[in-house]
């Protein structure tokens, strides 16, 4: 008979139990890594695009200052009485959006240097349209500048989608540069009329100059104006923008061939120079409010989406990190119901416990006969005559 070997008392297996708790610790580490990176990706563009919603505001209000600017600059060159309604209701405005947003967009001092200049000017035309030709020339240097500030702080002049770029370059740099040049050329060539014959020389190359600053950003931002035409999904930007921007190109060029002496600078038609320029600023006003609408209903749109962006990312993490902490709780329960005493055996399958005792061989039943025991003859020896029995052969 075979006897069977004692078993060895197994051990319970704790690193296999804690083997899926690691693994899902150790993919929870890069998951987690991946949706702080992704999250914070999205709140430093959500900044951007909220911050250069400030820019935008800031424009708007300092449209309003450089039309002023530029009327109030044309009546001191022209002689006429400066009215400084308008201005000053315009600076108020722009003067309490600095105020609320100025700190964060960098802003405020040199709106503060500028104020100083608007406020400077004299309310009354000065007696020398040349002085007031050079001190509003300063002024509006500086509102330039400002302009530049405001898009680079903002980060409008860093913006990455195609429209709203073009947008903001032609209602931050294009349209008030154009429109400062555009009071300039015309004021220049009043100053012509009164300059003596041997400044015509010095007059015509200043003009030229000025031409060229002038229709350099109006063309400019009719190219801007057009691309987003062509491009954008928006009905509303096109139907708006077209009619203005058609009488806009109509009248810089029609400055430009006005302000182009045949002659001598003193031949220049006022009149019509006059009204091109009344024309292109009308269309300039028209075109501002819906420029700077439409770049902010852009810059709302891209909020919107990376607010979803935000909740997407945050959702499929929160989604990875519940799976990964269901598969390393699968994985130790599993584990548990495979340890000693933790399942149930089936009938006659040993247990744990039973095979960790060692096996010792089953206990034979008392088969002593209930009387005396026969002695035993030693072998060969008998103590009668053998007799044969029945079936003694079958033995």
């Amino acid at each position: 008979m075979t006897v069977p070997a004692s078993r060895v008392r197994r051990r319970p297996r704790t690193p296999g139990r804690l083997l899926p708790l690691l693994l899902a610790t150790a993919l929870l580490l890069p998951v987690a890594f991946l949706v702080v990176r992704g999250h914070r990706l999205v709140d430093a563009d959500r900044e951007l695009a909220a911050r250069e919603r400030l820019g935008v505001e800031y424009l708007r209000a300092l449209g309003p200052v450089t039309e002023a600017l530029v009327d109030a600059q044309t009546a001191a060159v022209a002689g006429r009485p400066v009215s400084r309604d308008a201005l000053d209701r315009a600076v108020e405005q722009a003067a309490a959006v600095d105020t609320r947003i100025g700190g964060e967009l960098r802003s405020t001092e040199r709106w503060a240097g500028l104020r100083a200049k608007l406020e400077g000017l004299p309310s009354r035309s000065l007696t020398d349209p040349e002085a007031a030709f050079t001190a509003y020339g300063e002024v509006t240097d500086l509102l330039l500048a400002l302009h530049g500030k405001v898009r680079e702080t903002s980060g409008l002049i860093r913006d990455p989608g195609s429209d709203s770029y073009f947008l903001q370059d032609g209602v931050g740099e294009e349209m008030p540069e154009a429109m400062v040049a555009t009071g300039r050329l015309v004021d220049l060539a009043v100053l012509a009329q009164r300059r003596p014959a041997a400044a015509q020389a010095r007059t015509v190359g200043e003009l030229a100059a000025l031409r060229f600053a002038a229709l350099q950003p109006a063309g400019d931002l009719v190219r801007d104006l057009q691309t987003v035409v062509d491009t954008s999904e928006s009905a509303a930007i096109g139907a708006e923008v077209l009619t203005p921007l058609d009488n806009y190109q109509r009248a810089v060029e029609a400055l430009a061939a006005l302000s182009r002496p045949t002659g001598r600078a003193q031949d220049l038609d006022l009149t019509k120079l006059a009204g091109a320029r009344t024309q292109a600023q009308s269309a300039i006003r028209e075109l501002q409010p819906v420029i700077l609408d439409e770049l902010d209903r852009v810059l709302r749109q891209r909020l919107d989406q990376l607010d979803r962006d935000g909740l997407l990312i945050l959702g499929a993490g929160g989604l990875a990190g519940l799976l990964l902490v269901a598969f390393g709780l699968s994985g130790w329960l599993s584990r548990r119901s495979d340890t000693p005493g933790s399942r149930r055996t089936d009938p006659g399958e040993p247990t744990d416990a039973a095979e960790a005792v060692p096996w010792e061989p089953p206990a034979q039943p008392d088969r002593r006969p209930a009387g005396a025991v026969p002695v035993l003859q030693p072998a060969g020896q008998h103590a009668g005559p053998e007799r044969w029995r029945p079936f003694d052969a079958a033995r």
